[in-house]
Parts: structure tokens; C-alpha cells; sequence
């Protein structure tokens, strides 16, 4: 697999965590921003790092497996998170001044969530005789990136949609969760 090929495919692995950075991003406080943007892209970016190591090594039989559920674990946990976000907003509105954090079972579900089809990618790795650790190493790298420079841009918008951010956050991970499940049926 030529340089630009796998670039190309880091970047389409982050689509998910860059969605989900962005959605995370409308919602939280401008104080701690910096910081809770390096934890999110950090999670994403281990994540996808270290899931096409596991489905390199795994091998196809558990590639079988994963890509037939992968679509509903994703869909479930970005759902559960999305209701989530939207109970938070709901939370806001009755308490004034409520802080908001990232918890790490959270950090944790949404890395998770959104690095599963990497696992399905190692183990076409495995066949392709692709390098797996120059391979992770570039899709973690560019998964934090896009996620770090997303979760700011979510803040942008986020202060314009300050009122309804968390309830838009939390859609958009609804939503994402049903792109996910829909693709994986129908297309």
C-alpha cells in the first residue's frame, strides 16, 4: 500500500471521531477547552491506532465476526452518548451553572464507537501485507489531529448555537449512529 492510499485511509477512519469531536466540541466550557480537546483527540487517536493492530493480529476469522455486528455496537453507543447529551441540556436549562466534563467511561465508549471499523481494516491489512505499525501510527496520528482541530471548530459553532448545543450534539451523534447502521445494511 502506496503513502497517499494510506493517508487516505487514515482520513476516512477519523471521519467518525472527527464528527463525534465536533459534536463533543459544541458543548463544552471555552475554560477547559484546550484541555478536553487533547483528551478526546488523544482517546480517538490510541483507538485508531491500536485497533487495526488488533485486527492485523486477530486475523479473518474475527474480521467475519466484527463486520457482522460492527454497524449495531456502533449505532448503540453512539446513540446511548447522543440521549446522553441531550439529558445534559436538559440538566443545563434547570441548573444555571453546571460545568461540563468529559467522564472516562465516556472518552472510553466514544473511542470505542468510533475505531471499530478500524479493527475490520487491520485485518485487510493483514492480507495486503501492509506494515500495521507505520500503518496505526498514521491513522492515530491523523485521528488526532482532525479530531483536536474539530472539537475547536464545534466550539465555534457551539457558541453560536450556545442555547441548543448539547441537544445539536447529542443529534448529531444519534444521527451518526444511524448513517453508521444504515450504510452497513443498505449499501
Amino acid at each position: 500500500m502506496d503513502t497517499f492510499t494510506l493517508l487516505l485511509t487514515a482520513v476516512s477512519l477519523a471521519m467518525d471521531a472527527s464528527a463525534v469531536s465536533l459534536a463533543k466540541g459544541m458543548a463544552l466550557p471555552r475554560k477547559s477547552l484546550l484541555k478536553y480537546a487533547f483528551i478526546l483527540a488523544f482517546a480517538f487517536g490510541i483507538f485508531q491506532a491500536i485497533m487495526p493492530c488488533i485486527g492485523y493480529f486477530a486475523g479473518s476469522q474475527f474480521a467475519v465476526f466484527i463486520s457482522n455486528i460492527d454497524h449495531w455496537i456502533a449505532f448503540i453507543l453512539l446513540g446511548i452518548i447522543g440521549i446522553n447529551m441531550i439529558k445534559e441540556g436538559r440538566e443545563q436549562e434547570e441548573e444555571c451553572e453546571i460545568l461540563h466534563s468529559i467522564p472516562l467511561k465516556t472518552v472510553l465508549l466514544l473511542g470505542i464507537a468510533t475505531s471499530i471499523d478500524a479493527l475490520a481494516i487491520g485485518v485487510s491489512f493483514a492480507f495486503l501485507q501492509v506494515p500495521i505499525l507505520w500503518a496505526a501510527a498514521w491513522i492515530g496520528i491523523i485521528t488526532f489531529l482532525l479530531s483536536f482541530c474539530c472539537v475547536l471548530l464545534g466550539k465555534k459553532l457551539g457558541s453560536i448555537f450556545q442555547k441548543y448545543a448539547e441537544y445539536l450534539g447529542g443529534c448529531m451523534l444519534i444521527f451518526l449512529g444511524f448513517k453508521i447502521l444504515i450504510e452497513h445494511l443498505f449499501f
